[in-house]
């Protein structure tokens, strides 16, 4: 069945499953809080793993929780995954965690599939819908505990909201909600943490690069890729220069 859906349709497929999954496990209660994560991170990525090389075996695949051989690196397609984005808050219990299914092609996230199995929501690169205007003030996601230089000073120079959340991709999903208008990353991160949210980002029409401005590269023999930022196209000029003379030379 797999074999035949879409490349969107199948991200879309697996991250719901995988969500699905990741209920069932923090639901059994058999795992204490610290090695839910664990637990579920495992159990997630060895069927979004099995299930990606059946459905589309000529392709490259990069996991968090699965050592690289390098072969992605011989491949034009590579599929992006994170089977637990925020595993501490899906340790927690809390909603605000989430699973990434991407595909990138020739190094740019096209196609992407985030699911929020906390919310039941799954948001897909091939179903965008408009995205409402910013706020006033303007809301500025920020890490739960590590809230990044950059985005504070950003949020001061903009008299935007901060608003604390967990996983990254919960945070880029908030922007496609309208739930919050400026994501800004720039604490550390590596491919599998934003290649599925940029993709759905893009589709729906939001600005996503790197905060200097330049695009996000996937599929790359170093897969830290640090820094991100997320929001509507009308704030982005503004933004990257505030990032600019914000940031020490």
């Amino acid at each position: 069945m797999t074999n035949q859906m879409t490349d969107a349709e199948l991200a879309a497929h697996l991250a719901e499953a995988a969500g699905r999954i990741l209920i069932e496990v923090r639901d059994s209660g058999v795992f204490s809080e610290k090695a839910l994560g664990k637990a579920g991170d495992q159990t997630a990525n060895q069927f979004l793993v099995h299930a990606i090389r059946e459905a589309r075996p000529d392709d490259g695949l990069l996991s968090e929780e699965m050592k690289c051989d390098g072969d992605r690196l011989t491949k034009s397609r590579v599929w992006i995954v994170d089977p637990v984005d925020g595993t501490r808050e899906y340790g927690e219990k809390r909603d605000d965690w989430a699973v990434h299914v991407g595909l990138a092609v020739d190094g740019v996230a096209t196609i992407g599939a985030v699911a929020l199995p906390g919310t039941g929501l799954v948001l897909r690169s091939d179903q965008p819908q408009p995205v409402p205007p910013p706020a006033n003030p303007l809301r500025m996601l920020v890490s739960r505990s590590r809230p990044a230089k950059e985005a504070l000073a950003v949020a001061e120079r903009l008299g935007a909201t901060l608003v604390p959340m967990g996983s990254a991709g919960a945070k880029a999903m908030a922007v496609v909600r309208g739930e919050a208008d400026i994501y800004l990353h720039s604490g550390g991160q590596y491919e599998w943490d934003s290649a599925a949210p940029i993709a759905v980002a893009a589709a729906y029409g939001l600005h996503c690069s790197r905060i200097d401005g330049s695009p996000l590269v996937y599929n790359q023999e170093d897969v830290y890729l640090p820094d991100l930022l997320i929001c509507p196209q009308e704030l982005a000029e503004q933004i990257l220069a505030l990032i600019k003379e914000t940031t020490p030379a």
